[in-house]
């Protein structure tokens, strides 16, 4: 089998974590969440109660700080300094400030650095806003996934609702359209479509059918398309 690093893009609530781990467990392959490693980040910066515009500091503790995934069965943990702390680096708090440690360079340095790491040495479904554009550039298969503002706010809003959190749709809206803002205007590897990505809209998609996709420009690349 040819090697395959399939990095899927695209701004928050577009389905990009779903659609991978249903296009990692079909090919066989490892998921890895970038976007849980600046969350992981975020989350013990604001657990040691340290100031996020205090660029150095946070950039330190990116630098050592132990983050690892877990698969169990159909589930990936996410353990930070021997903590799982999978459901943690999803609060409304964290989802708030991640843009803003995601957008530090030195935080970025050392997350692209494990990433590339783990990207190097096998195939991989590897999912972010940056992994086709700046991560590696060199994916055998690129993905951009979109859907509209009113549609991510909808999913987010059902996701957080199921973990017992409840904001309005506006809400959501006005906090998705604030992150997209600052992911796609931050100095260091902004958020943008690849030139070679494969561009998805999900709007009104289930995440099987988006996952289908992806699979369909996976397989062409592989020569398994009947």
């Amino acid at each position: 089998m040819k090697q395959l690093r399939v990095a899927i893009d695209g701004p928050a609530g577009a389905g990009k974590s779903t659609a991978a781990k249903l296009v990692a467990k079909e090919l066989a392959l490892p998921y890895i969440d970038t976007g849980a490693m600046y969350r992981a980040v975020t989350w013990k910066a604001l657990q040691l109660g340290m100031s996020l515009d205090e660029e150095d500091k946070v950039t330190e503790l990116a630098s050592r700080l132990d983050i690892a995934f877990i698969a169990n069965h159909e589930q990936q943990s996410v353990l930070v300094d021997g903590e799982i702390a999978t459901e943690q680096i999803r609060s409304p708090e964290v989802t708030e400030r991640v843009s803003q440690v995601a957008a530090i360079r030195g935080v970025r340095a050392e997350m692209v650095k494990l990433q590339q790491r783990i990207a190097n040495r096998q195939g991989v479904v590897m999912d972010g806003r940056d992994i086709g554009t700046h991560v590696i550039p060199d994916a055998e298969v690129k993905i951009f996934l979109t859907a509209s503002l009113q549609e991510r706010a909808k999913r987010r809003k059902l996701e957080m609702e199921n973990k017992g959190i409840y904001l309005s749709q506006d809400e959501l809206e006005t906090s998705i359209a604030r992150r997209d803002e600052l992911d796609s205007s931050r100095d260091v590897a902004p958020l943008r479509q690849a030139e070679d990505a494969h561009l998805i809209d999900t709007t009104g998609q289930t995440a099987a059918e988006v996952a289908e996709r992806i699979l369909g420009v996976c397989k062409d690349f592989l020569g398994t398309n009947q």
